[in-house]
C-alpha cells in the first residue's frame, strides 16, 4: 500500500513541479528561494498526502501551502535582514521583451508580501476572490482591497518616465 501511495505522490509532484516553481518564483523573485518554498510545500504535502489525494483539487492544496509558507517566511526576521539577489532565468520562446519583464518583476518584487500573493493568485493562478481569501485566510473584502492596492502600485511603478516627469513639471 505504501508503495502505491508513494508512486501516486511522485507522479503528482512530477506533473505539477514546474507550475509550483513558477508560482513560488513570482512570489519571492528568486529561483533558490522558490525551490526552498516548493521543497517545504512538497514535504508538507507528503505528510498529508492521504487527505490531499482524496481532494477534488490537490494542486490548490499544495499551492496554498506554498503561499502560506511564503507569507510565514516574510514575517520572520531573517527575511527582513537578508536579501539574496539572483540572476533572472533564461526564458524560452521568441525574443521576449526583457526590459518589460524586468520592469514587471521589479514592480512585483516591490509589493508587500500579501499584496504580491494576492496579485499572483488572482492574475497568474487565475483564482476567484473567494478562493484567494481561503488560501490567504482572510475575507473577500481584504482580497479585493489588497488587489486594488497592489494593482495601483504596479501601475504607478510601470508608468512611462515621461508621464511621471510631465506631471511633476506641471505641478511644480
Amino acid at each position: 500500500m505504501s508503495s502505491s501511495r508513494d508512486t501516486e505522490f511522485t507522479e503528482f509532484v512530477v506533473a505539477r513541479l514546474p507550475a509550483l516553481r513558477r508560482v513560488a518564483y513570482l512570489l519571492c523573485q528568486d529561483w533558490h528561494q522558490a525551490d526552498d518554498l516548493v521543497q517545504v510545500a512538497i514535504t508538507r504535502l507528503y505528510t498529508h498526502w492521504g487527505r490531499a489525494a482524496a481532494m477534488e483539487r490537490p494542486e490548490a492544496y499544495v499551492r496554498t501551502i506554498v503561499i502560506r509558507q511564503f507569507l510565514i517566511d516574510r514575517r520572520s526576521s531573517w527575511s527582513r535582514r537578508v536579501t539574496l539577489k539572483a540572476e533572472l532565468p533564461e526564458s524560452a520562446g521568441a525574443s521576449p521583451d526583457r526590459d518589460c519583464a524586468l520592469d514587471v518583476n521589479a514592480a512585483l518584487a516591490a509589493l508587500p508580501p500579501r499584496q504580491r500573493a494576492t496579485i499572483v493568485l488572482r492574475f497568474y493562478c487565475d483564482l476567484p476572490v473567494d478562493q484567494v481569501a481561503g488560501v490567504l485566510g482572510c475575507t473577500a473584502g481584504t482580497v479585493k482591497s489588497q488587489t486594488a492596492k497592489g494593482l495601483d502600485s504596479l501601475r504607478r511603478a510601470l508608468e512611462p518616465a515621461s508621464t511621471v516627469t510631465g506631471e511633476a513639471q506641471s505641478h511644480g
